[in-house]
């Protein structure tokens, strides 16, 4: 080897080592991580937990109702083979598509999110978790969401749902709350 062909690789070397730093200066800190993972796990955890809880206590009797605020809030037994509100009802396999498509993006964002983002990481923690626990229906549970929780005012229903689609909507609340939060601050 010549010393300018040694000179090249050096000089490739310390540009490959700038590159992977520069690149690591990216990745969320410790902190998001102690943010979203314990979030997003005992999250999935609840999810899964709570619908083979009280599906197992309201399988003795399938139409039962277990009023818990009257007029307002029951539970019930419900399967949903679509997404919301029964849409794509019977598409198992691009429902699983979507949903294993929305978990892998969830893990990209939050590894390429940056560090100062706390209130994000933590609604992409909670969405990621309930995407998680619906994807996990979809597959082991014969393309069927377990959902129990029905809101009711006056004989009018809105759609059974489950802690998972709780968590779907309380996380991107929160990450709308970051982005124009951080918009604020920018300004």
């Amino acid at each position: 080897m010549t010393e300018n062909e040694s000179y090249e690789s050096d000089a490739r070397l310390t540009k490959g080592r700038a590159f992977f730093k520069r690149q690591l200066s990216l990745l969320p800190d410790a902190r998001a991580h102690l943010i979203f993972w314990p979030l997003m796990v005992g999250g999935v955890v609840l999810d899964i937990w709570s619908k083979k809880a009280v599906f197992a206590w309201m399988k003795e009797e399938p139409d039962f109702r277990y009023v818990i605020i009257d007029g307002f809030l029951q539970f019930v037994m419900a399967l949903n083979d679509g997404a919301a509100w029964g849409m794509f009802s019977g598409r198992r396999f691009m429902l699983i598509l979507v949903s294993a498509i929305a978990l892998i993006a969830g893990i990209v964002i939050f590894l390429s999110s940056g560090k100062e983002l706390r209130i994000f990481h933590a609604g992409l923690a909670i969405f990621t978790a309930g995407v998680c626990g619906n994807l996990y229906d979809r597959i082991f549970n014969d393309g069927m969401v377990r959902d129990f929780i029905d809101v009711y005012y006056r004989g009018h229903h809105w759609p059974a749902f489950n802690v998972g689609d709780s968590m779907l909507c309380i996380g991107v609340g929160l990450m709308i709350i970051s982005v124009f939060s951080s918009a604020k601050k920018t300004n």
